[in-house]
């Protein structure tokens, strides 16, 4: 039949439902170490924009060849992000539990940090696993990416909220969370930012058109080392 030919749209479905349910698997228990969390949303980022772009992928190889690739800069991102989001949760527990009043310019400043924190996440493990740069212009450029796409970095928030909120509120369905609470949203992520990304790529790398020839196998390195910030100036580039 048709309908269960390999290359039918159902089989092509459920063979992207495995991949994510793998890729899903693999990153829960990267980041169970905690040290190697940074890495392991770097990976699973890499392969979420290669499932997206429907590129030819072995979803292990490939998660962890960025793993390996990238393991340095993710692991210090990540304890940074850490620091900060531990900095700013003792604030927020200060604000809430101390007896002495805190001036509201400052409860103001610490919210718009979070919020900037917040919104640098959303880009930055992505953008990481997509362009090999120094740690710092990989924070700046995570920062401008989620400011020049707002509406895309709202919807991604949401995105990432979801699962959050099934955990806390529908717990029957768990299982669900273990097998895509964080591929999917991943995935989700990269179908919104990914024609972005591609117009940095081509701007990059000089290409004309939107879509190269694409090599084969595992090989094809597509990590780009550029400062970024000039094409990210660029009002061609933007949305």
């Amino acid at each position: 039949m048709k309908l269960f030919n390999i290359d039918s749209p159902l089989m092509q479905a459920l063979s992207k439902m495995a991949d994510l349910m793998w890729l899903n698997i693999l990153t829960i228990f990267l980041c169970l170490p905690v040290v190697t969390a940074g890495a392991a949303l770097t990976a699973m980022n890499y392969m979420a924009l290669k499932i997206v772009r429907d590129e030819e992928c072995y979803i292990t190889k490939g998660f962890f060849k960025s793993f390996k690739e990238n393991f340095k800069q993710a692991t210090i991102i990540w304890i940074i992000l850490l620091a900060v989001v531990t900095v700013l949760g003792i604030d927020f527990y200060v604000f809430t539990h101390s007896e002495t009043e805190v001036s509201g310019v400052i409860q103001v400043a610490v919210m718009v940090a979070a919020i900037m924190v917040l919104f640098t996440t959303m880009y930055l493990f992505p953008v990481l696993a997509k362009f090999d740069n120094t740690i710092m212009k990989t924070i700046k450029n995570a920062l401008i990416l989620s400011l020049v796409q707002f509406p895309k970095t709202i919807l991604m928030i949401i995105v990432y909220l979801i699962p959050i909120i099934i955990t806390i509120y529908v717990f029957q369905l768990m299982p669900l969370v273990f097998m895509f609470g964080v591929s999917v949203p991943a995935w989700i992520s990269a179908k919104l930012y990914n024609k972005f990304f591609q117009r940095l790529e081509d701007r990059i790398t000089g290409a004309d058109a939107p879509e190269e020839a694409e090599t084969e196998g595992e090989e094809d390195e597509r990590i780009f080392r550029d400062e970024l910030d000039p094409a990210l100036a660029k009002k061609d580039v933007q949305e």
